[in-house]
């Protein structure tokens, strides 16, 4: 399932090391490459770095060492080695999705979508959320994508916690991403609408030809929705492969021991 050539979208990781204390970190030469499309899920036991290592990828996290090569609006940029308005510029085309999903409480649904479009005007434009009526048209249309255009007038914060994570997607397409990354966005909903959620994430990675990164705890879900499965301990890739790949044996490599499994 790795890419063998770039593609638009490819994100290639290498050797990537995060320490938080010296001495002690918490990914130890992480090696990946993702295709151009297709959900990738990230699984893996609490504190392993799976979270990190998203963060890394958007630069919400500075990584230690390594590179992290993403093909952004037609070239390959080190994510690792930015600062400053260039990475201001390469986070325009990384989507985030976040666990407690990050949405502006006072503000509408609309003016919550519209966020997404920021990093794309002006400093004096987006002080004052003057949007171009194709922002406003192409955020219509992502609500009406995640089933909200009847809440588009709504204040965030009396949305049920599906619907604010399904904003929360429809935030980060407005970006009009390269990639889509996804941060446990499931741990706080119930199994519906969980299922749900991932099925949403990966039908906008393949409609917009995307790769969708999401770390994940519930193992089914993603053996029943990814492409492909990166099981993570102790800040190592230890599997990587196709759901139907991913045995028991696997799993207790991942997380230890076998009390826990069916």
């Amino acid at each position: 399932m790795q890419a063998t050539a770039a593609t638009p979208g490819a994100l290639r990781i290498e050797q990537l090391v995060k320490e938080y204390r010296p001495g002690a970190p918490v990914l130890q030469g992480i090696d990946l490459t993702i295709d151009g499309t297709g959900l990738t899920g990230i699984i893996g036991p609490s504190g392993t770095g799976k979270s990190t290592l998203i963060r890394c990828i958007n630069r919400l996290v500075t990584p230690s060492a390594g590179r992290i090569l993403l093909h952004l609006a037609g070239e390959e940029v080190d994510m690792a080695q930015l600062h400053g308005r260039a990475l201001r510029r390469a986070r325009r085309h990384i989507g985030m999705v976040f666990q407690e999903y990050n949405l502006v409480e006072r503000l509408t649904v609309m003016e919550n979508v519209l966020t997404g479009r920021l990093g794309y005007l002006s400093a004096w434009r987006a002080w004052r959320r003057r949007f171009d009526a194709a922002d406003i048209e192409r955020a219509l249309a992502l609500l009406q994508t995640v089933g909200l255009a009847a809440f588009a007038g709504q204040r965030a914060d009396a949305l049920s916690g599906g619907q604010r994570q399904r904003v929360g997607i429809a935030r980060a397409l407005m970006q009009q991403p390269s990639v889509l990354l996804a941060d446990e966005p499931t741990s706080s909903l119930d199994p519906k609408t969980s299922v749900e959620i991932v099925q949403l994430l990966r039908e906008q990675g393949v409609q917009r030809g995307i790769p969708v990164i999401v770390n994940i705890h519930d193992v089914e879900l993603a053996r029943r929705y990814c492409d492909r499965i990166i099981g993570m301990t102790g800040g190592r890739v230890v599997y990587d492969g196709a759901p139907d790949g991913l045995t028991d044996g696997h799993l207790q490599t991942i997380y230890g021991g076998q009390g826990w499994l069916p």
